[in-house]
């Protein structure tokens, strides 16, 4: 996942500040580079980047030390591009209408194609990132006003985009007409937001005002806030369930939907639906799982104990860019405690099995803590397909779920017993109708016509 977060004011101050904390806040949903973007007294597109966290990438000093209207951030995790300096957002650019800079946290899949079209008309990028299609469309309507020529581009791309933008003076939120990706409006004073998540407009004081709608553009400047919507044909919303189980914070209000209720929730369907009788203890894969662990427990009527501690300075292990880093993060990132376990029949909450690396290990380390048994509950349907709309997961090989089914995985990680979430007791738990949340990563059920028709008509 990526993070995006925006903010504007009538007039000059240290917004950057602001858009740094609001980046750290949203540091879980990337963890490979950072930027920040904003407009200078000259009208001109000023951007800082880096590798690494927030803190590594960016020097919150200066960044506090200079003035402007408007200014957006980033926090990447690569699904389209390789981990590089030059995939580093906010890209940007002045073109012939003006300066531009985009924040993109999502996938489009027809990225390539359009690259390619615009690629035969002359077009030279300069990343491997798909959100670099976007300012060339823009480029390629320089008849058009920016607004417009940024709704002309966003007609044209099918996926998943939530979006800051910065268009001259203006701050742009912009969702795609699926809602798959996060996108919430906020307000401090006269300061308006835009972040992926609403614990990004908490750590600035702001209040959360209300989640961009799929389809909707949101435009803020000096005439205050408006709303456009991208002109296609209406879609159903179709929001990611994932963001419920694993990617977003907790403390995070997701279209309406509180992520800590919803987890608790999980956990207690689960706990209804996969029973472990005879077990003495739960416990959950920190952090994750740890609230769906804590519903399986309460639903359950069986002790919960924080028996695995986390190291709190070792990133998220899924999300790092490559398998090797993924055993070394495991190995220094939980660590059982012998006590708890001793001689008990302990279930494990996770959110997820994606590559079964981690719980593979930790089964490995209770046992040899003591523990008599090892039950597994997943609080998801198994992933068994891969994700074309900002998760990476590109092919089903990488997936645990895909390679085998329940019972060879279970031998494969040596559970004791394994069992996963069913798919309408997801449904349940994030209070919405199977046609309403994006499972393709449970399911392979796909957006209609994710190949695309690729007619531009620049």
């Amino acid at each position: 996942m990526c993070g995006v977060f925006g903010a504007y004011s009538p007039r000059p101050e240290p917004l950057l500040e602001d858009v740094y904390l609001g980046l750290y806040a949203l540091q879980h949903r990337g963890q490979e580079s950072a930027g920040v973007a904003w407009i200078n007294g000259d009208g001109m597109a000023k951007t800082v980047k880096g590798m690494g966290l927030v803190h590594d990438a960016l020097n919150q000093h200066e960044l506090s030390q200079q003035e402007t209207r408007v200014a957006i951030g980033h926090v990447r995790y690569s699904t389209a591009g390789g981990s590089l300096a030059a995939n580093a957002q906010p890209l940007v650019a002045t073109y012939a209408r003006g300066p531009v800079g985009i924040a993109h946290n999502g996938n489009l899949t027809n990225g390539k194609a359009i690259a390619q079209y615009l690629e035969s008309r002359g077009a030279i990028f300069q990343s491997t990132t798909d959100t670099e299609v976007i300012i060339h469309l823009m480029a390629h309507q320089a008849h058009k006003p920016p607004l417009e020529a940024l709704i002309g581009a966003l007609r044209r791309l099918v996926g998943a985009y939530s979006l800051a933008v910065l268009l001259e003076d203006r701050l742009v939120a912009a969702r795609d007409p699926w809602g798959f990706r996060p996108l919430v409006l906020g307000k401090r004073g006269d300061v308006t937001y835009i972040a992926s998540e609403s614990c990004a407009l908490d750590i600035v004081g702001a209040e959360l005002i209300r989640d961009v709608e799929p389809g909707e553009i949101v435009v803020v400047d000096e005439k205050g806030i408006r709303s456009l919507r991208i002109p296609v044909e209406p879609k159903r919303h179709f929001g990611c369930a994932f963001e419920y189980v694993y990617f977003a914070r907790p403390d995070s209000i997701i279209d309406g939907r509180s992520v800590y209720a919803v987890r608790k929730e999980l956990g207690r369907l689960l706990a209804k639906g996969s029973p472990c009788p005879g077990a003495n203890l739960v416990t959950g894969m920190p952090d994750s799982g740890t609230l769906a662990a804590m519903g399986y427990a309460e639903e359950s009527s069986i002790a919960y104990e924080k028996a695995i501690v986390r190291n709190r300075y070792v990133g998220r292990t899924f999300i790092q860019p490559t398998q090797r880093v993924r055993d070394l993060g495991v190995r220094i990132k939980l660590n059982p405690v012998p006590h708890l376990m001793e001689g008990k029949d302990v279930v494990v909450v996770d959110d997820s099995i994606v590559r079964g690396t981690t719980a593979q290990r930790i089964v490995t380390l209770m046992r040899g803590c003591g523990a008599r048994n090892v039950h597994l509950r997943i609080a998801s349907p198994p992933v068994r397909f891969p994700c074309y709309y900002g998760i990476d997961t590109p092919v089903s090989e990488e997936l645990a779920a895909a390679r085998m089914d329940i019972e060879g995985l279970e031998r494969q990680v040596g559970a004791c017993s394994l069992a996963y979430l069913r798919e309408e007791d997801l449904f349940e738990a994030i209070g919405r109708g199977r046609n309403d949340v994006c499972t393709a990563c449970f399911s392979g059920h796909y957006l209609e016509g994710k190949e695309i028709d690729h007619d531009l008509d620049l």
